[in-house]
């Protein structure tokens, strides 16, 4: 099987437009990924099915992985004036970089028996971009896991044939895999509560009397 850089050229040689990237795993896998720009990402897939010596023609797996705001600090030399002097003062500089949602797919080649190969997509924000291509034209067995990931992570797969929630159900709100989702203090859908989901259902319905009973009073 070809490595990682040798696919990666051959994108470039097939799909000279296309925006393409190697991320290298520096662990003992040695899993090296392709992360390809979401306006990319069906002509590389299709050129990774359709190529006759790479012919990934399963995809094996397909999940989501949440990148939170991340805050960087640089160190900058700037001019001021102090006690009337100009010194050049060193100071630190914070940046926040945007976070993103990201879809992970392992491709592999039933007819060459090899894989797996990593490919990647990432939105752009976290919030209110969170469109990515659908991989389901491409690779069937995409269609379930990427309402999966729809459902927990909340990425929209555009060209999706059925894009609906999978695992939570249809008024659930949220996704519960986001690294800052918060559990609800409303268990009322919980049956049978118990443990530390009967006591926070406890504790909810005592502050629901608590309210009920302030707004009597106001009355």
């Amino acid at each position: 099987m070809k490595t990682a850089e040798e696919i990666l050229a051959a994108i470039k040689t097939a799909l000279p437009e296309a925006k393409v990237e190697l991320v290298q795993n520096p662990s003992v896998s040695g899993q090296h990924s392709l992360v390809v720009a979401p306006e990319d990402g069906l002509a590389v897939a299709v050129f990774l099915r359709d190529d006759s010596e790479l012919a990934l023609d399963f995809c094996s797996n397909a999940t989501g992985v949440d990148w939170l705001d991340k805050e960087t600090t640089e160190k900058v030399k700037a001019t001021e004036v102090v006690d009337g002097e100009e010194k050049v003062i060193e100071k630190t500089v914070k940046h926040i970089q945007p976070g993103y949602l990201e879809s992970v797919y392992h491709l592999y080649s039933m007819r060459q028996k090899h894989g797996p190969v990593i490919f990647r997509m990432r939105t752009a924000n976290r919030t209110d971009q969170v469109e990515l291509p659908s991989m389901t034209p491409v690779w069937r067995s995409c269609e379930f896991q990427e309402r999966e990931i729809f459902d927990l992570f909340g990425i929209v797969f555009k060209g999706h044939p059925d894009l609906r929630r999978i695992l939570m159900w249809d008024e659930f709100e949220d996704h519960p895999m986001r690294r800052d989702y918060v559990d609800p203090d409303d268990y009322e859908y919980e049956p049978t509560p118990h443990d530390e989901v009967l006591k926070r259902a406890q504790e909810h319905q005592a502050q629901q009397n608590e309210a009920k009973q302030a707004a009597e009073v106001t009355q």
